[in-house]
């Protein structure tokens, strides 16, 4: 495994055009096709869009009289940015990603030029046809600016480390500013890659002095002065908020299961085997190789000449297993929490591929791979599901020939989304009547305190079908009429309501032969 990067024999990839052509199909094509699936790609979209429509770019909000307290404001950003220059659309909104795509597959080959010199056109084009990479390019989530923000933050370090010449420092300011911009993206998990670094230094320290504790110290006032102040300016605005993001967004996230994210002993296994098998196809027999081969290379790392000799291998190695085992430890488990471990995974297998002697891939066969990826993209624009935003504000256009200012979910899932694909706000109500939490309460607000608004907007509410007994049973108490609006649609109702109904309109319940009738045509 150490010898990996140290001699590999010269191996002929593609030109870095056709690489360019390659990532571009890849990360661009179909882009815009399918629509925003909640709740996550709606609710970063409905955020993204509220900063927009406020002028609002510190308070991150899912409603305007709602803050959204969840993650740092990194991606809205993004996304708002994108909107605010190509206009709404599901293209705009998803191209932060793929640019994040597209800028990690440059810096796989970036990376393997300090790392695998000869190797560099390898490395970009496994990370272009790793299947997860792809696959979280078309998805709004935070995930893949994360990625991207913490590679380049290691590239600056590749090249501080590894390469000859100096600008060391200068490229130690740059990780400075990455790391900055992960941690304005997730917060303090954005940071991860710099306990790899740190037992770096304390296994294969540097023989060297270079570069010196003053461009360090530069570069942590760097960090700060980019990553601190949104954190001090809503600290400032909401007392308690800090405790917040620390307890509820970090320490239960890690120690407990309240997010209820296979949280079990065993839910690493059932998450991230599956994704790393699955992610890194096709080119999942190597990672089966690299993986055969690390016991080897930990015996021989147990010589710390032998460390220092084979740092660049042994940086990649604790690149990928000390964030693995952290979100093994760690409580709350999704498979996009290993999509920035695939970026040394594709310089490693690139190197072992190289080690080998292997051929490069048949174009015929990555041709086919290539239109297979493209064909999923496609095809999932067609994927039959209740979270398609799309089919929502159409099934509503259908339904409702009346102007709406918002759509208010009741007792169910928000479909933020309409926010994009109908132009509404979009709030989430609830019956209950208790008080809601501070931050991140489960509903927006009560279903009371939206009725003393009916007479400003007009709001189409929407329930599941079984619940609008208890919702008409709410509005009837109130002096109010409910007012359906078509057949029920996904098992839903929707309907305006009527605050004060005239002299001898009825706001009783649907009759029986009206509510079986509603219920029958749904679909």
């Amino acid at each position: 495994m150490s010898t990996v990067l140290s001699a590999p024999p010269p191996v002929r990839y593609p030109s870095a055009r056709w690489l360019l052509v390659l990532a571009l199909l890849l990360g661009l094509g179909f882009l815009g096709t399918r629509g925003l699936w909640d709740h996550d790609e709606g609710r970063y979209v409905n955020v993204a869009l509220n900063m927009l429509d406020s002028g609002d770019w510190l308070v991150p909000r899912r409603h305007h009289e709602m803050e959204h307290w969840t993650k740092p404001p990194g991606t809205y950003w993004l996304i708002a940015a994108s909107v605010a220059v190509f206009g709404p659309s599901t293209w705009s909104v998803r191209l932060p990603m793929a640019l994040s795509y597209l800028l990690s597959v440059y810096l796989a080959w970036r990376i393997a030029r300090r790392l695998a010199p000869g190797q560099e056109s390898h490395a970009a084009l496994v990370y272009a046809t790793l299947f997860l990479p792809f696959a979280a390019s078309g998805l709004v989530t935070t995930d893949f600016p994360l990625a991207a923000a913490e590679g380049l933050a290691m590239a600056c370090f590749v090249e501080a480390r590894f390469a000859r010449g100096s600008r060391a420092g200068l490229w130690l300011l740059g990780m400075g500013l990455a790391f900055a911009a992960a941690f304005l993206i997730k917060g303090p998990p954005g940071l991860l890659p710099l306990a790899a670094i740190a037992l770096l230094g304390r296994l294969a320290p540097m023989t060297e002095a270079r570069p010196g504790r003053g461009w360090h110290l530069a570069a942590l006032a760097l960090f700060a002065a980019v990553a601190a102040p949104w954190f001090v300016a809503v600290a400032a605005r909401y007392p308690g908020l800090v405790e917040h993001l620390v307890g509820a967004e970090v320490v239960e996230r890690v120690a407990t299961d309240r997010f209820d994210r296979h949280g079990q002993w065993y839910g690493w296994a059932q998450v991230y085997l599956p994704t790393l098998v699955l992610g890194s196809l096709p080119w999942t027999a190597e990672l089966w190789r690299l993986a055969r081969r690390l016991p080897a290379g930990w015996r021989r790392w147990q010589d710390p000449v032998r460390r220092r000799e084979e740092a660049r291998w042994l940086l990649l190695a604790l690149w990928i297993l000390v964030p693995l085992l952290v979100f093994c430890l760690a409580r709350s488990r999704l498979p996009l929490y290993l999509l920035p471990l695939f970026l040394p995974l594709a310089v490693a297998i690139a190197a072992s591929r190289a080690a080998r002697g292997a051929a490069p891939p048949r174009l015929a066969w990555l041709g086919v791979w290539v239109a297979v990826l493209l064909l999923l993209r496609l095809a999932a624009a067609h994927f039959p599901t209740h979270k398609d935003g799309a089919a929502w504000a159409e099934a509503i256009r259908q339904r409702v020939q009346a102007p709406v200012d918002e759509v208010a979910f009741i007792d169910d899932m928000a479909r933020y989304s309409l926010h994009l694909h109908l132009g509404t706000e979009v709030e989430k109500l609830t019956l209950d009547p208790r008080p809601l939490p501070r931050f991140n309460p489960p509903a927006d607000h009560d279903f009371g305190r939206e009725w003393a608004e009916l007479a400003r907007e007009r709001t189409l509410f929407i329930t599941k079908l079984e619940q609008l007994p208890e919702v008409q049973a709410a509005v009837t108490a109130r002096g109010g009429a409910i007012l359906p609006q078509g057949a029920p649609y996904q098992g839903r109702v929707m309907f305006f309501v009527d605050p004060a109904p005239r002299s001898g309109a009825s706001a009783a319940p649907p009759s029986p032969v009206a509510h079986a009738a509603m219920a029958a045509s749904g679909r």
